[in-house]
């Protein structure tokens, strides 16, 4: 007798400080039932904890499973992959307005968040960013995509994609996902207007 095939679940993976109720993520959480991955600190996040937390996570259940990270979250999908034995876990990732920890300015919380692990990810993955998001250049976010090996799509001036965007729902942002899920080789192609950078 076969195994059932199980539908993969969604892991919100929040940045700095978690997201308020009106981010997306909160929102999606909320609409979808996706889970949000709790940290024991938001304030003064330890890459090493954080990473160990998303394990633990991961091995509590037997499901695939997608990851959405924003912010913080995914430089924390970018450190745990390249040091995690459990990658085959994740079937892709989605990966909204990734930070440049590596600034001058970064804030001494997340100092242990450098540097920037740029090593290329096991499993498919979209990167979406902003063209004026204040926590890392377009520049910087479009490198750090490339050293992913991930598509890049830059959605225009909306900040850093979060709560102060105005996104919503986001539903946008959604549909990018549910091709993700879909289609994981094909995600990325063709968002409805979005520029994606390669």
């Amino acid at each position: 007798m076969t195994k059932p095939i199980l539908a993969p679940r969604v892991l919100l993976l929040p940045g700095w400080q978690n997201s308020g109720p009106a981010h997306w993520q909160s929102r999606w959480e909320a609409l979808y039932g996706d889970k949000r991955v709790l940290q024991a600190d938001w304030e003064w996040p330890r890459r090493g904890d954080w990473m160990a937390r998303l394990d633990e996570v991961l091995l509590a259940d037997p499901r695939p499973t997608v990851l959405v990270a924003h912010s913080l979250g995914c430089q924390l999908v970018a450190a745990w992959a390249a040091h995690s034995k459990h990658t085959a876990r994740v079937g892709a990732a989605l990966l909204v307005a990734p930070p440049d920890t590596e600034r001058e300015d970064m804030p001494p919380q997340l100092h242990n968040w450098q540097p920037i692990v740029r090593k290329p990810l096991p499993f498919p993955a979209v990167a979406l960013v902003s063209s004026d998001d204040p926590f890392c250049s377009l520049p910087r976010a479009m490198q750090m995509a490339a050293d992913w090996g991930v598509a890049c799509l830059a959605l225009g001036p909306l900040g850093h994609l979060n709560g102060d965007s105005g996104l919503g729902d986001w539903p946008e942002g959604r549909a990018v996902l549910q091709q993700l899920m879909a289609d994981p080789d094909d995600a990325g192609e063709d968002h409805g207007g979005e520029d994606k950078v390669s």
